[in-house]
């Protein structure tokens, strides 16, 4: 694999796409910091080899040029304290002030550029725009993963004009072997665990994942899709009915290879989407009308973290219920403690999008598991086999 470990960036300038799209709260205060933690070893090696960074990424989705609310200024004070020193800032990332910046960049000094989505060429993939970036740097580093299904100007087009200069940052590298780990180098048993509000965002990961997994433990909103289409009762629950067909198939197939697939029995039920709401533990099969599941139910907690115990490797995706209400975060806790008590037993556990990464933090276990993906859309796509631009603009 082409990594920064292949070179020495004594005296060179090395331009890094990292994913520093993070939350902000209203004061821009930063209140998840995973994805920055997990690009600081990147930039942190090539200082130590004595060369200089430039770092360049989105934030949000700004619609009309630069907003104050996406800009990258707001992450300094933690880049500052996280890299022990006083980042250059450039408050527009092709201007002529960013050349100058660049151009005079000394040994040790880090630049942050500003937010690349200020400019609509980023998310067009545009050449001309690639190639300013280009041009501020000797080599180009992705260390992006949660961008490498994204054909974008910085993510993919700029790998072009560094023909023989690319390479993948750690975050990169160990987001493929980790994934590679478990597709390529699975350990049986595997379970996988998919939950989330729809069917429709995972049905290409199902598709692929039957060909690998021993059990398919499916939670969230996700499930009353596959609980009408075998004809349960939902109540108010969300469900897919365009799917409920699919959702059958899925059931057919996984039948005929020898899934294991668990849908959940019991179900926490609510009669409003709120904390507050009334609620009671039913039968997920039989919900009364007015009354919506929101979570996993006791029996569903006992089942599946039996599974999960008994496996050797793990995937988890998506929580299995609205956990960020404490009276419905039951089912993605026990999820999660199951996980992590099955990695200290020996087996290799990836967690993978951003509610799953959220739970696991919440619970404070994410040096429990094995590893935490920074990729949401990115891990599904990859899982599903597709051939993400981001990978490819290095490896050509």
């Amino acid at each position: 694999m082409k990594t920064i470990d292949k070179i020495n960036f004594n005296g060179k300038k090395a331009i890094i796409r990292v994913d520093f799209n993070v939350p902000l709260n209203n004061n821009f205060e930063i209140t998840d910091k995973t994805r920055i933690n997990a690009a600081i070893p990147t930039i942190k090696k090539i200082l130590a080899d004595g060369g200089s960074v430039i770092l360049m990424s989105h934030l949000g989705r700004p619609k009309n040029g630069p907003e104050d609310k996406f800009s990258l200024k707001h992450l300094l004070p933690t880049l500052n304290q996280k890299l022990n020193t006083k980042l250059l800032f450039a408050p527009d990332c092709i201007s002529d002030e960013a050349k100058l910046l660049a151009d005079n960049l000394q040994s040790g000094q880090v630049l942050l550029l500003e937010n690349l989505r200020f400019y609509k060429e980023e998310t067009k993939g545009d050449e001309t725009f690639a190639e300013k970036l280009a041009n501020l740097a000797d080599v180009y580093v992705n260390d992006a993963f949660g961008t490498a299904h994204r054909a974008h100007a910085s993510t993919t087009i700029i790998a072009k004009f560094f023909p023989t200069t690319k390479v993948f940052g750690y975050v990169m590298a160990n987001e493929i072997a980790s994934i590679n780990k478990v597709l390529l180098d699975t350990k049986k048993p595997f379970t996988a665990i998919l939950g989330g509000a729809k069917v429709s965002d995972k049905i290409g990961i199902i598709e692929n994942l039957l060909q690998k997994v021993d059990h398919l433990i499916i939670g969230g909103g996700m499930m009353f899709t596959f609980i009408k289409a075998m004809g349960g009762e939902i109540g108010s629950s969300l469900v897919e009915t365009d799917l409920l067909n699919m959702a059958n198939d899925i059931l057919s197939k996984a039948k005929q290879k020898g899934v294991s697939i668990h849908i959940p029995l019991d179900t926490i039920v609510a009669d409003n989407f709120s904390n507050d709401a009334n609620r009671k533990e039913v039968a997920s099969f039989a919900i009364e009308e007015g009354w919506m599941g929101l979570d996993i139910g006791s029996k569903s907690c006992s089942s599946f973290k039996d599974v999960i115990l008994n496996s050797s490797t793990i995937l988890w995706n998506g929580p299995m219920g609205v956990f960020e209400m404490e009276n419905f975060a039951e089912g993605t806790r026990t999820i999660a403690m199951a996980v992590a008590g099955a990695t200290s037993k020996g087996a290799y556990s990836l967690i993978g999008g951003g509610d799953s990464v959220a739970a696991i933090n919440k619970y404070e276990l994410a040096d429990k598991v094995s590893y935490v993906s920074t990729g949401g859309g990115a891990m599904l796509e990859f899982m599903e086999g597709k051939e993400l631009p981001g990978i490819k603009a290095i490896l050509d």
